[in-house]
């Protein structure tokens, strides 16, 4: 059955835009506490980011999971891997998250997790969406649900957190932190902090408005001019969430989520405590490939987006997988991906080896990667075509086994990825302008075909 609102990451969209409006929230929330009332009586958590949007949706989700007779546990900002944890600790039937991560702060959206703190069963997603479409109802007074806020949900992940992290010692570290302004801005800090840190706060102080602003792990700029300012061991960058991470070294340079999974990977592999192999994406970087298959890790790719990498690791029943945008998951410590818990472990592998994070991802060499979009007018699937299929063919055997060559349309934009990577960077600019020259040819023609 294919799904109207629901897409890979749950719904999300502008705010005041169908469906991330007010009324559908509040008949959202009445679906899925009556998707859940079925099981009895039924309680859920609701969290969410800093966005101003977010107590608007609070509320009409509060509203409407109470007309339907479920009670409310209320845990104010939070990250979106806390509330995936609270999930299972307070032994609700279900989370909800109100953010739309990444993004600015005029989207916003939502997302469950189950019981067990991971993504909704898609019979349960279908069951919300058929019951949106019956009309809203409310149960008996008597039967209303009760709401209630949490005031330590924030000490709980807290202490989750430092429990990750196999008893770390970071006395005598400066450690320079980007929030982003987001969800993480009072819990990450106390982390670090704890755990013996000197910490430099960065993009925490949220306004509603700032959040993802010019911060956080998809714009690290800011981050290392003030590790290098500061004369920090490292920085570490958070999303606005809290569910991806990107790394500054001590040079000033960025840590991407790549080297990060080979760091975790690796040192995880010398403690014994590895099983199995890691699950990349379509635009890992073939460095990466290489340098596990030196390290004799084995490593598969996933199609992009954390939901198809949680799918790769459940299929193979492995513990470490991740994209390089710095959406890592270690399977072994928590049931989705957790910045603050990654950047720990990425620390734990500096502890125990004595080395700086610029000597770790050392391990690992980057390939040199070019992207080329090629914009389409209509969608159309090229990799059909005879004279696209024989430039690909072509490429891949001038790099052989120095490099690769991915063909994708985009999920988001009109637009055809041409990606290729190689150890010659000249070289491989040259081979993707080609090979992209080549696609929007084949765009044009089959429109013109049209």
């Amino acid at each position: 059955m294919s799904r109207r609102y629901f897409g890979t990451d749950g719904i999300r969209g502008k705010v005041g835009q169908f469906p991330v409006t007010p009324d559908f929230m509040l008949k959202l929330g009445w679906a899925a506490g009556k998707v859940f009332a079925r099981e009895g009586r039924s309680k859920i958590l609701i969290g969410k980011d800093t966005r101003i949007s977010g107590y608007m949706f609070e509320s009409a989700l509060e509203a409407g999971l109470s007309a339907a007779g479920v009670d409310v546990l209320l845990l104010g900002p939070m990250p979106t891997p806390a509330i995936a944890y609270l999930t299972r600790t307070f032994h609700a039937n279900a989370g909800i998250v109100i953010s739309a991560s990444h993004n600015p702060h005029y989207d916003n959206g939502i997302k469950f997790f189950s019981a067990q703190g991971t993504k909704l069963p898609d019979e349960i997603e279908q069951a919300i969406e058929a019951q949106l479409d019956i009309a809203m109802t409310t149960v008996d007074p008597a039967l209303l649900g009760k709401a209630k806020r949490i005031e330590d949900a924030p000490g709980r992940y807290i202490e989750f957190c430092k429990a990750s992290a196999g008893g770390i010692d970071l006395k005598g570290m400066k450690i320079a932190l980007d929030c982003a302004n987001g969800a993480t801005y009072h819990v990450s800090p106390k982390v670090f902090t704890e755990l013996g840190a000197e910490v430099i706060e960065v993009a925490s102080s949220p306004d509603g408005l700032n959040i993802n602003d010019e911060c956080g792990a998809t714009s690290t700029e800011r981050l290392q001019k003030v590790v290098v300012a500061e004369e920090a061991d490292l920085g570490i960058a958070l999303d606005g969430d809290g569910d991806r991470v990107i790394m500054v070294d001590g040079t000033g340079e960025e840590v991407d989520g790549d080297e990060l999974l080979f760091i975790i990977a690796t040192h995880l592999k010398e403690l014994g405590e590895f099983e199995g192999g890691v699950v990349g994406t379509l635009m890992s970087n073939f460095g990466l490939e290489q340098a596990f298959k030196r390290a004799d890790i084995p490593f598969v790719r996933a199609k992009v987006g954390d939901r198809y990498v949680m799918e790769q690791l459940a299929a193979h029943d492995w513990l470490l997988g991740g994209e390089s945008s710095g959406h890592l998951v270690c399977r072994h410590l928590t049931t989705t991906g957790d910045g603050t818990v990654s950047a720990l472990q990425v620390l734990r592998a500096m502890a125990d080896s004595g080395k700086s994070l610029h000597e770790l991802k050392l391990g690992m060499s980057k390939m040199p990667q070019t992207m080329i979009n090629v914009r389409m007018q209509k969608k159309a699937d090229v990799t059909g075509v005879e004279a696209v299929r024989e430039a690909v063919a072509a490429t891949e055997a001038t790099l052989g086994s120095r490099g690769r060559v991915l063909l994708r349309p985009s999920g988001t934009e009109p637009v055809v990825r041409v990606m290729i990577e190689g150890e010659d960077a000249a070289e491989v600019k040259e081979l993707c302008q080609a090979l992209a020259a080549e696609v929007e040819n084949a765009l044009q023609a089959l429109e013109t075909s049209e």
